[in-house]
C-alpha cells in the first residue's frame, strides 16, 4: 500500500465539528488535527518490516532469541528519539530439557518440522514440545480420554465409574485455559497429562491445513503455560528481583505431574486403540475413528526432564519507550504488548508489538511537529506473558505505588492485526472513547466507511445498539493493571481469519503473509487506533471515562445473581446492590453533564486536575486490598477470570464464587461488601463533579 493510500485511511472530520469527550472546544480542535496527522503516518510497509524482523526465529522467554527481540525493540525506539528503559527481572522459570512420549512402547515423533513454503520452519531449531511450568518425571500408565479435561468432564467420568488415578490422561485443547486441565488431571490422580488440538476444533475439519490452508496440520503443537496464576510463581505479590525470598516449589500454583502437548497425528495413535467405556454425547472429536474413554488397553509413557535443579532462574526483560508528560508527568498512560512467543510468534504477539512500536513512532514524529503530551506515555513490550503474564505482573508489582497514584489507563495489544474484523473490549468506562476513535479511521477494505461503521454492520445491530465489547476477565497483560490494581483498561484488534498457527512453529511471517494480513494493512490500521487512543488519553482536559455507561453495564449483572441464588433455593437481598449501582450510574450521568457544560466554557486547570485525581480513584474503589478469598492477588470485585475456566470472565466474582461454593451467608456478606464499594466509588465520581464547580 502506498503512502497516499494510507493517507486515505484517515476519515476527514471537520475541526470542531464534533466535541471530543473530555476536551474543551479549542483543545478539541487541536487534538483532532494532531490525531489525524499522526494517523496518517501508519505505514503497512513499515509494519511488514517490523513483523519480518521480530518473527525471524523462535523467541521463547529466557532464551537468546528473546534477548534479540529486546535489543531490536530498544534500537527501534532509540531511533525514534524516545527515551528508553529496560527492566530485568529474575524469574523462576525452569525449561524442559528432554520431552519424550511413548504409546504402547513406540516412541512418538513430537517434532513439528519444516513445511513447504515456510522459511522459518526450516531455518531455525524449534522449541521443544513443552507446556511451561509442567512438572518433571517419568510416568507410565493406561490411557484415559477425558474430553476437554474440564471440571464437568471429570464429574461425568465419576458418574461412569472411570478414574484417572494412576493413569495417563489425554485431553483436547479448548473450552478452558490449559492450566485448568493440568490442575484437574493432577487433582484426580493422573500421573501425567497429554493435551492435543483435535481436528474438529483446530484442523482439517475446519478447513485446509497449513501450508495449503490456515488450519493446524497433524504434527502441529500448541505449546503454552499450565500455571494457574499471574507473575513469577516463586514471588507472589512482589517483584522478582535478584536476592528476594522465594517460596518453595510445593507452594507454587504449578502442576507437579508431566504435562506435554502433542499433535493430533500423535493423538490418533494414542487414542485409536483405547477401549473401555463408551463416550458421552459431545465427546466425539474429529479423528477418523470412534472415541472411547478407557482406561486402556493403550498404555503411554511420558518423560520430562527440566533444568529445575541447575538453572531454574531466568532473566526476563521488559522494554519501555518513555515520553514524559509536559503538565502532569506523574499521570501515566501505558500501552503494552507481550514480546515473547512459543515460536516465531508473528501473530501472537509480534502483531501486538508492531502496533505498540508503530504507535510510538507516530507519536514521536508528531512530537517533532510540535505536539506535546500532557501526561507521561509508556510504550511497553512485556516479556514472559506466555508463561503466566509474568513481565507485566512483575512491573506492576515493582511500581505499584506509582501506578496506584497516577495510573490513568492501560491499553493492551495481544494477537492484533490478523484480519478484517475489528473488535474491542475492556473496562466499560473506556468503551465510549474507543468507539469514538474508530469513527475517525477508515476501514482499509471499504474506504468510504469508518472502522466503526463496518464494526456495527458486522455486528448486525439495531439502530440504538452499540457493538458488544469483551470484559477484562484474564488471560493477557491487562490483568495486573485491572484485575490487581483497578486501573481502567482497553484493548482492540483486527481479526477474523481462523487458523491453527496458535503457539506453534507455524505462527510465522509466512503464515501471516498468506492467511492473515498479506498487505499488512490491518496491522497499520491497528496501529492507527493505538496512536489515537494514546494521544486522546494523553491530552484530555478531563479524563474521558464514562461512569454512566459503567453503571448501565453493571446493572445487567445483577439478574444472573438472582437466578443463581434461586436455583439453590436461596433468598439473596440484591435490592441494595441494585440501588447502589443505580446511584453510581446517576452520579456518572451528573458528572458527564457537568463535565460537558464546564468544557463548553472556560475551566481552571486546578479544578480539572482535582477532578482527574478523583476520577482515577473510581475503579480503584471497586477493588479490595485483601483480594478475593479464593485468590488474594486478584483484587477486582467487578471482573476476573473464572477460576474453573481461566479464560471466561466471572463478573462480581466475590459473590458468584460464594454462590458456587454453596455458602449462602458468605454470598450475602460479599453482596453487602460490594454495595459499600459501589457507594465509595460513587463518592469519587461526585467528588470529581464537585471539583469542577471550584472557582
Amino acid at each position: 500500500m502506498s503512502r497516499l493510500s494510507v493517507f486515505c485511511l484517515v476519515l476527514a472530520v471537520p475541526l470542531g465539528a464534533q466535541q471530543l469527550t473530555g476536551y474543551a472546544g479549542a483543545s478539541a480542535a487541536a487534538e483532532r488535527a494532531a490525531e489525524q496527522a499522526a494517523i496518517e503516518r501508519a505505514d503497512p510497509a513499515r509494519a511488514r518490516e517490523l513483523s519480518r524482523a521480530l518473527s525471524d526465529g523462535p523467541h521463547m522467554s529466557g532464551t537468546p532469541g528473546q534477548a534479540r527481540t529486546r535489543d531490536y525493540v530498544i534500537e527501534q525506539m532509540k531511533a525514534m528519539g524516545l527515551k528508553t528503559e529496560v527492566r530485568e527481572y529474575q524469574v523462576w522459570m525452569p525449561h524442559p530439557t528432554t520431552v519424550e512420549v511413548w504409546s504402547n512402547g513406540r516412541a512418538l515423533n513430537l517434532h513439528e518440522g519444516p513445511v513447504s513454503g515456510d522459511a522459518t520452519s526450516s531455518r531455525y531449531p524449534e522449541i521443544l514440545p513443552i507446556n511451561g511450568y509442567g512438572g518433571s518425571g517419568d510416568a507410565e500408565g493406561d490411557v484415559v480420554y477425558v474430553n476437554y479435561g474440564l471440571v464437568e468432564d471429570y464429574a461425568m467420568l465419576d458418574s461412569l465409574g472411570v478414574s484417572v488415578r494412576g493413569k495417563i490422561a489425554v485431553a483436547r485443547y479448548g473450552r478452558s485455559f490449559r492450566g485448568i486441565k493440568a490442575r484437574e488431571a493432577e487433582k484426580h490422580g493422573a500421573v501425567a497429562l497429554l493435551i492435543y488440538s483435535d481436528p474438529q476444533d483446530d484442523g482439517y475439519v475446519q478447513g485446509d491445513v497449513y501450508p495449503d490452508g490456515p488450519w493446524r496440520p497433524a504434527q502441529g503443537i500448541q505449546r503454552g503455560s499450565v500455571m494457574n496464576g499471574a507473575g513469577d510463581p516463586s514471588t507472589p505479590g512482589y517483584a522478582s528481583k535478584a536476592g528476594v525470598a522465594r517460596i518453595p516449589l510445593e507452594q507454587m500454583p504449578v502442576p507437579h505431574i508431566p504435562v506435554v502437548p502433542i499433535g493430533y497425528g500423535n493423538a490418533a495413535e494414542v487414542l485409536s486403540l483405547v477401549r473401555g467405556a463408551g463416550i458421552p454425547r459431545g465427546w466425539q472429536g474429529g479423528l477418523p475413528f470412534r472415541y472411547h474413554i478407557g482406561p486402556g488397553p493403550t498404555r503411554a509413557r511420558v518423560r520430562v526432564a527440566t533444568d529445575t535443579a541447575t538453572v531454574p532462574i531466568k532473566a526476563i526483560w521488559d522494554t519501555f519507550g518513555v515520553v514524559k508528560g509536559s503538565e502532569y508527568p506523574d499521570e501515566i498512560v501505558v500501552i503494552g504488548g507481550h514480546r515473547d512467543a512459543w515460536g516465531p510468534g508473528a501473530g501472537d504477539n509480534v502483531s501486538g508489538t508492531v502496533s505498540v512500536l508503530e504507535a510510538a513512532r507516530a507519536v514521536a514524529d508528531q512530537m517533532k511537529a510540535g505536539w506535546k503530551p500532557k501526561r507521561t506515555l509508556l510504550f511497553a513490550t512485556w516479556d514472559a506473558e506466555e508463561w503466566g503474564l509474568i513481565g507485566s505482573t512483575e512491573y506492576v508489582e515493582d511500581d505499584t505505588l506509582r501506578l496506584m497514584k497516577g495510573g490513568v489507563a492501560y491499553f493492551n495489544q495481544d494477537g492484533a492485526g490478523g484480519g478484517p474484523n475489528f473488535g474491542g473490549g475492556g473496562s466499560p468506562s473506556l468503551r465510549g472513547m474507543l468507539r469514538d476513535v474508530t469513527k475517525t479511521i477508515r476501514h482499509p477494505d471499504q474506504p468510504t466507511k469508518s472502522l466503526y461503521e463496518i464494526w456495527r454492520s458486522q455486528s448486525k445491530l439495531a439502530a440504538d445498539e452499540e457493538p458488544a465489547m469483551g470484559d477484562p476477565g484474564g488471560g493477557s497483560d491487562f490483568a495486573p493493571f485491572y484485575n490487581h490494581l483497578g486501573i481502567p483498561t482497553s484493548e482492540w484488534g483486527m481479526g477474523g481469519f481462523g487458523g491453527g498457527n496458535y503457539h506453534s512453529l507455524y505462527d510465522s511471517f509466512d503464515w501471516i503473509s498468506h492467511f492473515g494480513d498479506a498487505s499488512f494493512k490491518y496491522h497499520a490500521v491497528q496501529a492507527s487506533v493505538s496512536t489515537a487512543m494514546m494521544m486522546r488519553m494523553a491530552n484530555a482536559d478531563i479524563l474521558p471515562y464514562d461512569y454512566a455507561e459503567f453503571g448501565r453495564t453493571m446493572r445487567q449483572y445483577v439478574t444472573p445473581i438472582d437466578k443463581a441464588a434461586t436455583a439453590k433455593g436461596w433468598s439473596l437481598n440484591t435490592a441494595p446492590l441494585v440501588a447502589a449501582i443505580g446511584a453510581f450510574e446517576t452520579a456518572g450521568t451528573a458528572f458527564n453533564a457537568m463535565r460537558d457544560s464546564v468544557l463548553a466554557g472556560t475551566v481552571a486547570k486546578p479544578a480539572t486536575a482535582k477532578a482527574n485525581m478523583q476520577l482515577m480513584q473510581v475503579e480503584r474503589a471497586l477493588t479490595r486490598p485483601e483480594g478475593l478469598r479464593t485468590r488474594p492477588w486478584y483484587r477486582s470485585l467487578i471482573y476476573v477470570a473464572d477460576e474453573n475456566n481461566g479464560y471466561s470472565t466471572m463478573v462480581f466474582p466475590s459473590i458468584n464464587e460464594a454462590i458456587r461454593a454453596g455458602d449462602h451467608a458468605l454470598a450475602q456478606r460479599e453482596l453487602d461488601d460490594l454495595v459499600m464499594r459501589f457507594g465509595k466509588a460513587a463518592t469519587f465520581v461526585d467528588g470529581a463533579r464537585q471539583a469542577l464547580t471550584t472557582k
